[in-house]
C-alpha cells in the first residue's frame, strides 16, 4: 500500500479509536486535559504526540474491566497475563477483534513462509496466555493444518513433528531449543524432518540464538512480536529476509521515544516502542508504552513490503539490569554464551548483594561431550569476555548438561535476589 494511502487510512482509523476511547470517562478526562475537545478534533497524525501515554499500571488500576469500551457481556473472550502485583493484566476481545486477530495472524504466518495446506505444529501454551490461541486461529484462517501441541510432553512433541510431517514450528525460541535437545537425546535428527519454517517469539532472543536454532533445526528462524495489551502475537513479524519485523501499520501506529524524556526519536535511533491500536474495538489502546527497546525504519524491504520495520526488539526497558551502575540486558549475556562452542544455550543469571556491592553469578551448562576438566577454563574465558564486552565482573559456574531447568513457555533467565529498595 502506498504510504500516502496508508496515512489516510491510519488517520481515519485513529479517529475511530479515539471515538471508542471517548466512551470511557477516565480516557475522556485525560484526552480533554491534553487539549482534545472531541475525537474529530484530531486533524493530522502529527498531532498524535500531544496525546497522553498509557502504561501497564493503567490496566491494573482499572482492573478488571475498566478500560473496556463496551460492556463485558458483549465480549467474546477474555485473556489475562500474570502480574507481580497480584493483579493480572486483563484484555478483552469482541467478535470483530477475534476476526481481526485471526486475519493478522494469518498474514504473520504467511510473511514468515507458511502456506495453505502446511502442517503447523503449535507449541505455544494455550489458555489465558494469548500465544497459543492466537497462533491457532491464524493458522486456521491461512488454511493450514494445526497440531495444537501446546507446551510440555516434549518427547511426544518430537514424535508428532516427525510422524505428522510438520513444516512449520511455532514456539518460544527457548522451547524450540528444548525440542531439539530432547530429540538429540533420543537419537532423532530433526534436521531430517520436514520442518522448514520456525516462527518464534514471546521472549527476547539474540542473533546467536537464531544461529543456534537454525544449526539444530532445519528451519529459517523467524522473529514474531506481539503483546497481550495490544493484540497478542501478530503485531509485527520478520519476512524471509530476516531484516527487521514488519509492523502491520494498517492496524497499529508505531512510535519510538526516549524512555527517560518521552521525546520522540528520529528514525533509526534506539528507544522505547509506543503503540496505538487502530482497529481494536473492545480495548482501544492510545500511545501504549510497551517498555520494549527497538529501532524503527521505513526504508523499503527487499521483500517488497512497505510497512515500517522494527529493527529487532533487543529487550524490555524493565528487563534491563543495573549492576554497579552499568546497564546490562540479558540478551548481551546470551550473545557471549552462544558464541562459545563448549557451552549449551541454557543459562541463568543470579544477582545478589554482598555487603554494599552487587554480585552476579552466571550459571551455564557445558555442551555435550565437554568434559568436567574443561569447565574451569571455559568459565574463565566467558567471565573475561563478559568483562571486556559489557564491563561487569561475573562469577561463571559451568554445570553438567541438563542441570538447569527447562521452560515450556517463556524462559526465566534472571533471579534477582537483591534487597528491594536497597
Amino acid at each position: 500500500m502506498p504510504r500516502e494511502r496508508l496515512a489516510a487510512l491510519q488517520l481515519q482509523r485513529l479517529r475511530q479509536t479515539l471515538g471508542r476511547a471517548w466512551r470511557l470517562p477516565w480516557q475522556r478526562d485525560r484526552l480533554r486535559g491534553a487539549g482534545l475537545d472531541a475525537p474529530g478534533d484530531l486533524h493530522s497524525l502529527d498531532e498524535l504526540g500531544a496525546l497522553p501515554f498509557m502504561v501497564k499500571a493503567d490496566l491494573r488500576d482499572q482492573y478488571p474491566f475498566g478500560l473496556f469500551a463496551q460492556p463485558v457481556s458483549e465480549l467474546a473472550r477474555l485473556h489475562a497475563s500474570s502480574g507481580t502485583t497480584g493483579k493480572p493484566t486483563v484484555v478483552g476481545y469482541n467478535a470483530a477483534d477475534l476476526d481481526t486477530w485471526a486475519e493478522l495472524m494469518a498474514r504473520t504466518l504467511h510473511c514468515a513462509g507458511a502456506r495453505r495446506g502446511d502442517i503447523v505444529h503449535n507449541a505455544y501454551g494455550y489458555g489465558l496466555f494469548t500465544g497459543g490461541l492466537g497462533m491457532h486461529a491464524g493458522a486456521e484462517r491461512l488454511g493450514a493444518v494445526v497440531v495444537p501441541a501446546s507446551g510440555g510432553g516434549t518427547e511426544r512433541q518430537v514424535a508428532l513433528i516427525m510422524d505428522f510431517g510438520a513444516r512449520v514450528l511455532c514456539a518460544t525460541p527457548s522451547y524450540a531449543l528444548a525440542i531439539a535437545e530432547v530429540a538429540e537425546a533420543q537419537g532423532i535428527d530433526l534436521r531430517q524432518s520436514k520442518l522448514r519454517v520456525g516462527l518464534f517469539g514471546a521472549e527476547p532472543w539474540s542473533e546467536p540464538m537464531r544461529r543456534e536454532i537454525e544449526a539444530r533445526l532445519p528451519v529459517k528462524a523467524i522473529d514474531n512480536y506481539g503483546l497481550s495489551e495490544i493484540m497478542g502475537p501478530g503485531v509485527a513479524v520478520e519476512c524471509e529476509q530476516q531484516d527487521g519485523l514488519h509492523g502491520w501499520e494498517d492496524h497499529f501506529l508505531f512510535e519510538v521515544v526516549d524512555p527517560d524524556t518521552q521525546a520522540p526519536l528520529p528514525e533509526g535511533e534506539a528507544g522505547e516502542l509506543v503503540i496505538t491500536t487502530l482497529t481494536k474495538q473492545a480495548l482501544p489502546m492510545l500511545r501504549y508504552r510497551t517498555r520494549d527497546i527497538t529501532r524503527l525504519t521505513r526504508e523499503p524491504c527487499d521483500c517488497g513490503r512497505t510497512h515500517a520495520r522494527l529493527l529487532r526488539v533487543s529487550g524490555r526497558n524493565d528487563d534491563m539490569l543495573i549492576v554497579r551502575g552499568i546497564n546490562v540486558f540479558p540478551s548481551q549475556i546470551e550473545a557471549v554464551l552462544l558464541g562459545r562452542e563448549r557451552l549449551a544455550p541454557h543459562y541463568q543469571l543470579v544477582l545478589d548483594r554482598h555487603g554494599s556491592l552487587d554480585h552476579v553469578t552466571l550459571e551455564a551448562e557445558a555442551a555435550p561431550g565437554v568434559g568436567a576438566g574443561q569447565w574451569e577454563g571455559v568459565a574463565r574465558d566467558v567471565a573475561h569476555r563478559i568483562k571486556s564486552l559489557i564491563g561487569i565482573t561475573v562469577d561463571v559456574v559451568v554445570r553438567e548438561p541438563g542441570a538447569l531447568p527447562r521452560s515450556q513457555g517463556k524462559a526465566v533467565r534472571v533471579r534477582d535476589l537483591r534487597p528491594k529498595g536497597a
